[in-house]
């Protein structure tokens, strides 16, 4: 059997950064043990404004950072910080701007309300993991994307990016958790998406408004496989993905995941290239 030499982690949570989820704690063990497995790794999140950049020794890679990503035809700067795990000799790659993350939560805001440019936020998210990863000039077998904000990166991977050296052999697995949102995104969503490789013909099957249901369905369109990574999702993406026609892997108990996904990139990865 081949394998999936190198994983790139496109993940929301990772502890100790935020506090303790199941996304969190998967996010922190999962590329751990597939880099204990004699696999390469990279892991990436967004640098939200709750990460203590003193007490986590985050610090700016100035080789990876300085370019503006256009969106909505406004330039935001893109600024890489890194860290390491040392007890699991893992470094954790951070995508960060002013005007997205700096002194902002996750998902909602002080007063628990969801952000009106969230959807903005996991553009800018995506196409900054993309750009750095074109950066360090590495090139993964295996993308796995967890969680909502990751969502737009299959897209960007099998139609913006997918002449790029870096990404044109890679195959996509999309974790899907119990991490919705309430709000439908902007009604200029579709519009913010386009760049060089995507065409409105490639987002025709997206209803609107764009809410949750609909975004998870755009990361499953473009992916090679779907994992169901909390005992309880949303019944009609879970539908979706399993019309597919590509691989599924059920839910499986914190006992054995890890096992399981190790299994299911090789298995991904030998798949046909969608």
């Amino acid at each position: 059997m081949m394998k999936a030499n190198k994983v790139l982690f496109i993940t929301q949570e990772i502890t100790p950064y935020v506090p303790e989820s199941e996304m969190a704690n998967i996010g922190r063990y999962l590329p751990q043990a597939i880099q204990e497995k004699g696999r390469e790794i990279r892991t990436f999140m967004p640098k939200w404004g709750n990460i203590n950049e003193r007490r986590n020794q985050l610090h700016e890679v100035i080789r990876l950072s300085g370019m503006n990503l256009i969106i909505d035809d406004t330039d935001h700067p893109l600024i890489i910080k890194v860290a390491s795990i040392q007890s699991a000799r893992m470094q954790v790659y951070f995508i960060d701007n002013d005007d997205y993350f700096q002194n902002r939560l996750q998902k909602v805001d002080e007063n628990d309300v969801e952000y009106e440019d969230n959807d903005s936020r996991a553009i800018f998210y995506a196409r900054g993991v993309l750009e750095t990863v074109k950066k360090l000039r590495w090139c993964p077998d295996i993308i796995h994307c967890h969680g909502w904000m990751t969502a737009l990166a299959p897209l960007y991977i099998k139609k913006a990016y997918k002449d790029e050296p870096s990404f044109r052999d890679s195959k996509v697995i999309f974790s899907v958790y119990e991490d919705d949102f309430k709000s439908s995104f902007n009604n200029d969503f579709t519009s913010k998406l386009l760049l060089k490789g995507i065409e409105e013909d490639n987002l025709k099957s997206i209803n609107k408004p764009v809410d949750y249901t609909e975004l998870i369905k755009l990361a499953i369109s473009y992916s090679d496989g779907v994992i169901q990574n909390s005992e309880s999702v949303n019944q009609d993406v879970m539908k979706f993905a399993n019309e597919s026609g590509i691989p599924i892997l059920d839910y499986q108990s914190p006992d054995n995941y890890i096992e399981a996904f190790d299994q299911f990139y090789d298995q991904v990865w030998e798949t046909e290239k969608k």
